[in-house]
């Protein structure tokens, strides 16, 4: 069952005839427990056409690069084959995905989207619903509960949204029907595949970050995690998660960031577990990322200052002159070369495996405001390295979790130099609450191969 509230229509222009249904897929990247491509599916199958699926691989996707772009090929190569398996037909093609899709869908008798929520995705679905002549619709699926319906508005912070999700759930949290397609893409002659082996090395990408060693992308390797994480740490997740030295975080994030695993497939995992553990992660898997959601969807300025609260723009301004005992610069702190060897250990987290621990990531971005010359300065560096070398990065949850660093959804704290009233976080705390030289230690470990892997994959 595909809820209504998952459908929006964007542009109606009646019937339209066409040699197939075409979905474009950029949001969504799998061929399991995808509503967008049902949905084409159940509208193919009500026209007699069979169903095609496009990927428009652009070499210039804002701030991706080698890295990222080493995962997102991993799931397409296992969409490629589940699709097939299916008799849906895939097209990919290197190019802007919107001038891609466009030309294909010359000719299409309709055409599907999946829903993006940052700027530039929904100016894509925009200018392609302009650009194109046959209906265009588009299904949101990468949430567990679509964000208007939600809430209406931005909302201010985790418990209002929580108030208003939680009864819906039960609507939303449902198995996707998966049918069909009754007539099969084979007989269109669609062309070849690219080569998978020599795509990555022949698309012109920024190649300064390296992927990262023994990390595979793609349904099948996040369906894998998922079930190790359910069956070894989700029982005593509530309890340990929080902390950095025993790491007991799922590692799902890159796999919803490129849609591989759907938010309801995890949920729904989970919830079936039961269990305080569950309770905590779902907490954080609806609550928390659709806060993000949120966020971006009705804020047009989550990746800027304009986007915090007006107490934290204040507080931050009026303590912007405040004295810096340490600032460094972007370098610096990219490198990890800062004097505190726990902030730099959770830079060379997130350098080596993409990754890095929640409660790191929170003590990472205040110490970045700490230490950087201005709020506005500091939003920038955090943005800069978590979008870079994050296998997650790029996402609502980056723009809402650097945000929340400076006051985004949290409210008023005991005033501070620098911080104002803006929560504050030390060094003390996380040798109070946990052996923080166990995971300083474990980083440090992760660490000695990465001038190696950088060399390695320069060109």
């Amino acid at each position: 069952m595909i809820q209504p509230d998952r459908v929006h229509v964007l542009k109606a222009s009646g019937e339209h005839s066409g040699r197939y249904v075409l979905y474009w897929m950029q949001a969504a990247q799998r061929a399991e427990c995808n509503p967008a491509l049902e949905y084409a599916v159940r509208e193919a199958d009500a026209r007699r056409l069979p169903v095609v699926v496009c990927f428009g691989l652009t070499g210039r996707y804002p701030e991706a690069n080698l890295r990222h772009y080493a995962f997102l090929i991993d799931g397409l190569r296992d969409v490629a084959r589940r699709l097939a398996e299916r008799g849906i037909g895939f097209l990919l093609r290197v190019g802007s995905p919107a001038s891609v899709t466009a030309e294909l869908a010359l000719d299409a008798a309709l055409l599907i989207v999946d829903r993006g929520y940052l700027a530039h995705q929904r100016v894509w679905r925009r200018q392609l619903a302009d650009a194109v002549a046959c209906p265009v619709v588009e299904i949101e699926g990468e949430v567990v509960v679509p964000v208007k319906t939600a809430y209406p508005r931005e909302a201010y912070s985790a418990a209002v949204l929580r108030r208003k999700i939680g009864p819906m759930l039960e609507r939303f949290l449902v198995p996707l029907e998966t049918r069909g397609p009754e007539t099969r893409a084979d007989r269109l002659d669609l062309g070849d595949l690219p080569d998978w082996t020599g795509l990555l090395d022949a698309l012109d990408v920024d190649r300064a970050v390296a992927p990262v060693p023994g990390v595979e992308g793609g349904t099948e390797a996040g369906m894998a995690l998922l079930e190790g994480f359910v069956e070894s740490r989700l029982a005593d997740y509530a309890e340990r998660r929080n902390d950095p030295a025993e790491d007991r975080q799922s590692g799902l994030s890159p796999y919803l960031h490129f849609g591989h695993v759907a938010p309801v497939r995890i949920a729904s995992r989970v919830a079936q577990a039961g269990g305080p553990g569950a309770e905590a992660f779902l907490e954080e898997l609806i609550v928390r990322r659709e806060l993000a959601v949120n966020y971006v969807w009705y804020s047009h300025a989550y990746d800027v200052l304009d986007g915090l609260p007006a107490w934290a723009r204040a507080t931050l301004e009026a303590h912007a002159g405040d004295p810096r005992e340490h600032v460094y610069t972007v370098a610096q702190f990219e490198q990890a070369e800062t004097h505190d060897p726990y902030w730099n250990a959770a830079q060379k987290e997130l350098r080596v495996t993409g990754r890095m621990h929640g409660y790191m990531r929170m003590y990472w971005g205040k110490k970045i405001l700490e230490w950087s010359p201005t709020p506005e300065a500091a939003l920038d560096v955090a943005l800069r390295l978590n979008n870079r070398y994050g296998l997650d990065g790029r996402d609502p949850n980056s723009y809402a979790g650097v945000a929340w660093c400076l006051g985004k959804h949290d409210r008023p704290w005991k005033e501070r130099p620098i911080f104002g009233t803006v929560r504050y976080m030390n060094a003390a705390g996380l040798e109070r609450k946990f052996d923080i030289g166990a995971y300083v230690a474990r980083i440090g470990l992760l660490g000695s191969g990465l001038a190696l892997q950088h060399a390695k994959h320069r060109v």
